[in-house]
């Protein structure tokens, strides 16, 4: 049996990453299947940003809870880390550390360097992961920019294409003008923001003029009709009739239609292609003409006219400029309204028809929604966000992207005719830029000559196949059909509308099954201030400075101290308290291991009362913490660990036996509290080890290793209830002892003497608990160092116990 020394994680924290690693502990075991039950984890493969904060540490924190406990449970763990490297991200931070555009350079030169760039900022974003211990299997490890996964990218794509759920096609698609690409719906993100509401004339021909409310004058070149709700009585005589757009002087057509808000603005509004999702659905509703004014990159078109070339904010000004001058603005108002915007560069979206590729999600929102039922969600309030979203949905995802690093779209086109090939499984994975397709004459028109497909992939269409490529798909679909569907499928609530959504769109389509049993879902990380963790807050927190201040142990209890699924506040001060706790917890065990050097570890043939009332109480510890595991309920677990060890072990038990120990009592005492103490501390740190895995690691190896024999207390079984030894009554019975001990200790110090200050005489009137008091009567003498008890009725006076208020004490202590 080893010693333990100084109290010191920084130590023996990194000491132990480097074990676990070199051992192999972690390593997923695939002849093990069939034999141990398999658990796997879709673990989120982040965005490599080259940053680890507290905010991010926490979604990791809550699937290696899980790990760590399935693991000790005999589970085959399957725990993989991907980087999920594609992108926009990725590009305009390539951008800005270049200082140039994308189109400014060669573009196999723009993605050598996106791809130099994201090497280098997954390095210590992996170093933080494994120096906070998580027990991910790297050998597991993937980046979706490499040809190997980015070939089952294209493949999911020609089989969904086969199927017939992936089509090009032009529609209206929301645009981001600063990046210069189609965005998803679920790539955008709302914000509330305050803007004028513009009251403008409109001319109409055999009527007054109408006014017309709109936030968006620059449009006005792109209005193709004015509409009003047909049970508004104040423009009843207009529809059908022609109204002239101001500036342009284009006639448009008024029309009616019940989605017309006649509370807001006027009650008259233009629709304009595009200025929102309304205009989109009138267009297509009524066959109105399509005029697009803005360009790729947010300026004006020709159809603008005098304003070609301007930005959006410089036409909106100049148009109101003019319109002032021709006195055709009746008023200004502010408004408040949500604005959609790109969510990485947050530029406002505007929506314009273009020709992309897109996925027939919208054909799939029934089978989502049934087989969302089907996953088990926690908290399950999350699986309503999923729903939400899915039934919010109006048009197709749109896979395609205006960019440069991001998985090819595997298609060429026929010079000639045009006619798209798309590759073959066989041809894969290949970049249609800079290949030719294995074919020789275009299978439509005979003739030679193809031209590379220029769009990449959305990256989600990387990452919304993560499910089936851990599982070994499609290289290995013995090992996929017992690995699929996942078990735990982890990440924010942030980002249930993407990445649940899209993992559960796309392996429904692929495979008709659900990908994931268990959605994790864990809340957002607040700063000090209150306010969500982030760089331009103030309030960001890297993982480092934690754990320089204290130590990984300390920063994943703080992870575990919140509700699942609910926002959790950073505060030194729970760090702290956790930092104070491993101290505790490190000190008893250097007491333990102590005190045991004589102990042969056998089990002795009587246990006394606390003895009993400690394994007891422990064995209610074990129920409720392997409970709340098993529901994820990590701060709850958590909470019975540490109050247990603090309250119940050390303020307790362990100061009750000190003196069977130190040889006060019978030597059958003594190995009665050594059986309980060695079996007790061992539990503990087998509960306590998927929280905090480098301390029970430490004091395992010095401790109990040599006699238990596993490489690591991590490999170790999960304590079960029949453990411990069970007596409820003498569990009762031994409380009464405890809380008279722990009374007439606090009743010393109030008295200005010691704890361990010896006492001449102590008296006590337990009535009822009579028999209590005496099944315990040695240790409180031991522990309370009273030369004498008395146990009488006749104490007229005396001090009450609290918890126990028909037993009262007095004492006599020694003099000097």
């Amino acid at each position: 049996m080893g010693e333990l020394g100084k109290f010191d994680p920084k130590s023996y924290e990194p000491k132990w990453i480097k074990y676990w690693e070199e051992k192999g502990i972690y390593s997923f075991d695939k002849c093990s299947i069939g034999v141990k039950p398999v658990y796997v984890i879709d673990t989120p493969p982040p965005y490599p940003s080259g940053e680890f904060h507290v905010g991010n540490s926490l979604n990791w924190c809550y699937m290696d809870f899980v790990a760590r406990y399935k693991r000790m449970q005999g589970f085959n763990v399957l725990f993989p880390q991907g980087w999920d490297c594609h992108g926009l991200p990725t590009e305009v931070r390539a951008e800005r550390t270049l200082g140039i555009k994308r189109k400014e350079m060669d573009p196999k030169r723009f993605k050598e360097i996106c791809i130099k760039l994201t090497e280098d900022w997954i390095k210590p974003m992996k170093e933080a992961i494994k120096r906070l211990g998580f027990s991910v299997d790297w050998n597991l490890e993937y980046k979706t920019m490499d040809p190997s996964y980015w070939r089952k990218t294209q493949l999911s794509f020609v089989l969904l294409y086969e199927k017939g759920l992936i089509y090009k096609g032009e529609h209206p698609v929301n645009w981001c003008p600063r990046c210069e690409t189609a965005i998803a719906e679920a790539e955008i993100e709302y914000v509330e923001r305050t803007t004028t509401l513009n009251y403008i004339i409109f001319e109409v021909e055999g009527n007054k003029p109408i006014i017309i409310a709109t936030t968006r004058p620059e449009l006005l070149s792109s209005c193709v009709a004015v509409f009003v709700n047909p049970l508004d009585d104040r423009y009843k005589d207009y529809i059908g009739l022609k109204a002239k757009v101001p500036i342009f002087n284009r006639l448009v057509p008024i029309m009616a239609d019940e989605g017309v808000d006649m509370e807001f603005g006027s009650g008259a509004v233009m629709v304009c292609t595009y200025g929102d999702k309304t205009d989109v659905k009138w267009q297509k509703r009524y066959g109105l003409p399509v005029i697009t004014s803005i360009t790729e990159d947010g300026k004006m078109n020709e159809n603008a006219g005098p304003y070609k070339g301007l930005t959006i904010e410089e036409a909106r000004k100049k148009i109101m400029k003019d319109l002032k001058d021709k006195d055709l603005i009746v008023k200004q108002e502010l408004v408040t309204q949500h604005v959609g915007t790109c969510w990485r560069c947050h530029t406002p979206i505007e929506i314009l028809p273009r020709t992309q590729w897109f996925m027939k999600t919208t054909s799939l929102k029934e089978l989502v929604e049934e087989k969302a039922n089907a996953i088990t969600w926690i908290p399950q309030y999350a699986k309503q966000r999923l729903l939400d979203w899915v039934k919010s949905m109006d048009w197709d995802w749109v896979i395609s992207r205006q960019r440069v690093f991001a998985t090819p779209i595997p298609v060429w086109y026929c010079k000639k005719c045009g006619n798209a090939i798309v590759a073959k499984p066989e041809w894969l994975p290949v970049d249609p830029k800079e290949q030719q397709p294995p074919i020789s004459n275009c299978p439509k028109c005979g003739s030679q000559g193809f031209i590379g497909e220029s769009d990449v992939m959305d990256t989600w269409m990387d990452s919304s196949i993560t499910c089936a490529v851990i599982a070994g798909w499609p290289d290995d679909m013995e090992l996929f059909n017992k690995l699929y569907p996942n078990d735990l499928q982890p990440n924010g609530y942030d980002i249930i509308r993407t990445w649940d959504y899209y993992l559960l769109v796309r392996h429904l389509a692929l495979f008709g099954e659900i990908p994931y049993k268990v959605a994790l879902i864990n809340g957002m990380v607040r700063g000090t201030d209150g306010r969500m963790m982030h760089k331009s807050y103030g309030n960001y927190i890297e993982v480092k400075e934690v754990i320089e201040r204290y130590c990984a142990d300390a920063l994943r209890q703080w992870a575990a101290s919140g509700s699942t699924g609910y926002d959790i506040r950073f505060r030194w001060e729970d760090v702290d308290y956790a930092w104070r706790f491993l101290i505790k917890l490190w000190n008893a065990s250097k007491f333990v291991v102590s005190n045991l050097s004589d102990y042969d570890f056998s089990k002795p043939e009587n246990l006394w009362l606390l003895d009993l009332w400690l394994l007891t109480r422990l064995r209610r510890v074990i129920e409720e913490v392997t409970n709340a595991m098993e529901a994820m309920h990590f701060n709850e677990a958590l909470d019975a660990i540490r109050n247990f060890t603090w309250h119940v072990f050390c303020d307790h038990y362990i100061e009750a036996v000190k003196y069977r120990l130190y040889g006060q009592s019978t030597i059958e005492s003594k190995r009665a509290a050594q059986y309980t103490l060695s079996k007790t501390l061992f539990i503990i740190l087998r509960l306590l080890a998927p929280f905090c895995p480098f301390i029970a690691e430490e004091i395992y190896q010095a401790f109990l290793k040599e006699r238990i024999g596993a490489e690591s207390i991590h490999v170790t079984t999960w304590p079960k209830t029949s453990e411990c030894e069970f007596d409820q009554e003498l569990e009762a019975k031994g409380s009464v002892v405890i809380a008279t001990i722990a009374a007439i200790r606090r009743n010393k110090i109030k008295n200005r003497l010691s704890p361990s200050h010896p006492l001449k005489q102590l008296w006590i009137n337990a009535g009822s608990y009579t028999h209590a008091i005496q099944l315990g009567i040695e240790d409180i003498k031991g522990t309370c160092r009273a030369d004498e008890v008395l146990i009488t009725d006749q104490l007229s006076e005396g001090i009450q116990i609290d918890e126990y208020p028909e037993i009262c004490f007095k004492f006599e202590a020694k003099r000097g």
